[in-house]
């Protein structure tokens, strides 16, 4: 740790960012470990009030980084909390943000043994180009039960750094494989493609065995893949009421996941 009269001698922004990097190396200690190093509370709430001291706070700033800092220097259930609260209010008056591929968990790691899935549920993503929305889309896969996912040979990596990290272990237990060819002839469906101008998610008959068509970001489902949706169980739509009028895919993606599971869970009885 960083003595406070040191930090109390340099720049403002020089010290936000140092302020930043203890509180989140004492974060990441707490989840890793449940406690703190002797005497890390203390410190943490006195390195709050020196900044607090230097000012440049606004009021909400100010009662938030106060009670953080009572929080954790007192321990308990909330520590961690506080922690990434604190962590969060200091790297904003950075000028920075945290972003996903950031975000901090102990163990990504997951036992497939634990994993359940429905037998006959897969997925094929094609063209999905964000390595986030990759990854998101694998952890709703693999949350609501898929047997498999396929990529099209444009797809983004699962194996990138952001796609991994917002998967939480997803991709390694969640069987998948990328194919040479843009083309659906892996398998003899049957298909359907989530794409606008389709059955509304309530109303969709949704297979006990199928493959599940996700798009580009930007293009949607392509149109050789949408002609073989067509010609099989068609396009299931997700009914929105604003101006936007769409979702963003791995969110879209999540939604008729779940729904296609209750589905497969009612024929279960």
């Amino acid at each position: 740790m960083i003595p406070l009269y040191k930090l109390s001698k340099i720049p403002r922004s020089q010290k936000l960012r140092k302020a930043a990097n203890l509180v989140r190396n004492a974060e990441k200690r707490y989840a890793l470990t449940g406690n703190l190093e002797a005497g890390e509370g203390e410190y943490l709430e006195k390195l709050f009030s020196l900044l607090i001291e230097d000012g440049g706070f606004s009021p909400l700033v100010l009662e938030a980084l106060k009670k953080a800092g009572t929080d954790i220097s007192t321990g308990g259930p909330e520590t961690r909390r506080a922690l990434n609260t604190a962590y969060q209010l200091i790297l904003t008056e950075t000028g920075r943000f945290q972003v996903d591929w950031d975000f901090f968990e102990p163990d990504g790691r997951l036992d497939a043994a634990k994993r359940r899935s429905f037998p006959g549920m897969h997925i094929y993503m094609e063209d999905i180009r964000s390595p986030h929305n990759v990854g998101a889309m694998f952890r709703a896969a693999e949350s609501f039960g898929a047997e498999k996912i396929w990529l099209s040979p444009l797809c983004s990596d699962p194996r990138h750094k952001r796609a991994e990290r917002t998967a939480m272990g997803c991709i390694d237990v969640l069987p998948w494989e990328r194919l040479a060819e843009n083309t659906l002839t892996f398998a003899d469906g049957p298909f359907f493609a989530l794409e606008t101008g389709g059955t509304p998610l309530g109303d969709f008959p949704f297979p006990e065995k199928g493959i599940l068509i996700a798009g580009s970001e930007e293009l949607g489902v392509s149109p050789e893949a949408l002609a073989i949706a067509d010609s099989s169980l068609g396009r299931v739509s997700i009914p929105t009421w604003g101006a936007k009028g769409s979702l963003n895919v791995s969110v879209a993606f999540g939604i008729v996941m779940q729904a296609w599971a209750v589905k497969l869970c009612l024929l279960d009885k």
